[in-house]
């Protein structure tokens, strides 16, 4: 396992971090010039900017006219408590979990809701057996999972005539992966995946069986004024039209509408934009002999959050720990050289590597970042076989 030579080319923006991601390219913060800094969110220019951030994902995701699209606080996990903490309890719910957040969402309903839910879970790598999920029953789960780079291949598992809803989690799918709205009651996600935009807002979209429930079924836990979407037993449809319920950032709704108006100017979808990204790292991994996918069915990779294990014998055999500080010590590598930043597998994840591969990212950054992979491990590597020698 002889030493490389370092790569010559570097990546033009080496940002692969999968949240907050990459900036679109040829983003300067002079996007944000036309900021409606130190006005109110209630004036009229305030509620236009709103407003123009759910018309253009509507006209983008081609989300279906009664549906609502409302701009939440708490980025996506504001959005997803908003829809639980409201909808469930009505009737028997039933939650999936193949990786971590999933698992938050399992915790949110049995712990804190103390809901007596149906759990089906999955290892890293897999999904639960989505044939055997009973749509009589409210329905959570995430699209894609951010940290296990396995997503659901598509929404044939989910019945046009299901009983319950469906609530869907899907921060790391939305305007790359299509979502089949008719299969979908809730939908959320954030500003700062896909988008590459700032943090700290969600969005939360709802189907009319999504505001049935709200208008019809009143939960027997308080809830926050910001989880509160209905007055007087109606949907409080202010929200939905750009009245946020607090106040938000003009200066994140600027940086999110250059990202919704940098996608429309696009020749392609921005979902094309992310599967090319994925070409890339796929016909990478298929030539390389020390690297592969951690979804273990090519239907299930993620175009967004790849995540890679690492399968040299000489890594795969050792103890877990010693795996996970040569994934570690890999990652460092190419973030020293600072050509690779924040490609370590998430915290509760298995060794190995995340990759963010989303709309915002360039093909080309991708393919010169494997080339430095390669380097790093045939550097890293070495010493590892050589031990196990």
């Amino acid at each position: 396992m002889a030493n490389t030579t370092m790569p010559g080319r570097r990546p033009g923006n080496p940002c692969f971090s999968s949240g907050p991601c990459a900036k679109r390219p040829g983003w300067t913060p002079d996007a944000l010039a036309d900021a409606a800094l130190g006005r109110s969110h209630r004036a009229k220019i305030g509620k236009a900017k709103l407003a123009a951030v759910i018309d253009k994902t509507r006209a983008l995701l081609g989300v279906p006219a009664d549906y609502r699209i409302g701009i939440v606080p708490a980025s996506d996990t504001g959005a997803v408590e908003m829809a639980m903490w409201s909808m469930l309890g009505a009737r028997p719910v039933t939650l999936l979990a193949w990786e971590s957040f999933g698992e938050g969402w399992v915790t949110d309903a049995v712990k804190q809701l103390k809901l007596d839910a149906k759990v089906m879970k999955a290892p890293y790598g897999q999904l639960p057996d989505l044939a055997a999920v009973d749509f009589n029953t409210d329905v959570v789960f995430t699209w894609n999972g951010t940290t296990s780079g396995v997503r659901v291949p598509n929404g044939d598992f989910i019945p046009a005539d299901r009983e319950g809803l469906t609530i869907c989690d899907a921060t790391s799918a939305v305007f790359a992966q299509a979502l089949p709205w008719d299969k979908l009651d809730v939908v959320t996600f954030s500003w700062q995946k896909v988008l590459g935009s700032e943090a700290a807002h969600g969005m939360l979209i709802l189907s009319p069986r999504a505001v049935e429930r709200l208008e019809n079924y009143t939960p027997p836990w308080p809830l926050p004024k910001l989880f509160r979407m209905t007055k007087g037993g109606k949907l409080n449809e202010g929200i939905f039209k750009g009245e946020t319920i607090n106040t938000p950032s003009m200066l994140a709704v600027e940086d999110c509408l250059d990202a919704l108006n940098w996608a429309e100017s696009l020749p392609n979808t921005l979902a094309d934009r992310a599967d090319a990204n994925l070409k890339v790292l796929a016909d990478w991994v298929a030539k390389t002999d020390w690297v592969d996918f951690l979804a273990e069915k090519p239907e299930t990779r993620s175009n967004t959050s790849v995540c890679l294990k690492i399968v040299d014998p000489a890594v795969a055999s050792a103890p877990e720990a010693e795996q996970a500080a040569f994934a570690k010590a890999l990652a460092a590598a190419v973030e020293k050289e600072g050509v690779g930043l924040d490609i370590g597998s998430y915290r509760d994840a298995p060794a190995g590597l995340r990759i963010w591969a989303g709309s915002t990212v360039e093909a080309d950054d991708l393919a010169i970042l494997t080339e430095w992979l390669d380097w790093a491990f045939a550097n890293a590597a070495k010493p590892v076989a050589q031990a196990a020698e």
